[in-house]
């Protein structure tokens, strides 16, 4: 277990323009901040340059996600289970396999302006940035919970996504895991973009069931 890191979280979109709360949620999303990681207030506040008061209530606000736990020792990144990740899985799966029906119902041609752009983006990504991956796999799916435009079902994939985001193993870099993802990106785009309500949700359901899948064997390979 170890502490904090010398600057998490610096995204491309610059450090001045998050809070602390956005960065820290950030470095624990991407890893920065590993799962057992105890978290010191003063050694964030002089990483990020800022007081403790918004360092504490970023810390409050992660512990209130359930991205924090608070143990003898103050508050640490939350661990994770085979249990766990079954239980996050099975309901992302649920909720991807309807945010891919509805998305195929309700797209706009501007909606598919944006998700072709965030799949081309993914595929020009690189198998030797797995950081960068993880980003452009986000901004897919997240162009794909645009399309579906549920504010509430946007809202609770967002929070499942920082849920297994906690886990610093992407199962991107798996062998053969990218190259198929692309060609599921590929598949999704083109049922939403027909309007095929049933191809879109059980290829989304199907995506994150493979995903599952290879997270436990990540996890297994660990132990």
């Amino acid at each position: 277990m170890g502490t904090a890191s010398a600057n998490p979280g610096q995204g491309t979109s610059g450090p001045g323009r998050r809070t602390p709360y956005e960065r820290l949620k950030e470095s624990i999303y991407l890893g920065d901040l590993a799962p057992g990681q105890h978290l010191v207030e003063t050694t964030l506040a002089e990483m990020y340059e800022v007081s403790r008061t918004p360092i504490r209530e970023a810390l409050m606000r992660l512990e209130q996600d359930g991205l924090l736990i608070r143990d003898r020792n103050g508050l640490t990144v939350k661990e994770h289970s085979p249990a766990e990740i079954l239980d996050l899985y099975q309901v992302r799966i649920l909720l991807e396999t309807e945010a891919g029906g509805v998305a195929a119902d309700r797209r706009t041609e501007n909606d598919m302006l944006t998700l072709r752009k965030a799949a081309k983006r993914y595929e020009s990504g690189s198998i030797d940035d797995p950081r960068g991956l993880v980003e452009l796999n986000r901004h897919f799916h997240e162009a794909v919970w645009a399309c579906a435009h549920q504010l509430a079902l946007t809202d609770l994939l967002g929070r499942l996504e920082q849920h297994l985001g906690r886990f610093p193993a992407t199962t991107l870099t798996h062998p053969g895991r990218w190259e198929q993802t692309i060609e599921q990106h590929r598949a999704i785009v083109q049922a939403i973009d027909a309007r095929d309500r049933e191809r879109a949700a059980e290829l989304c359901a199907q995506h994150f069931r493979i995903a599952r899948e290879i997270r436990l064997e990540l996890w297994e390979n660990e132990a």
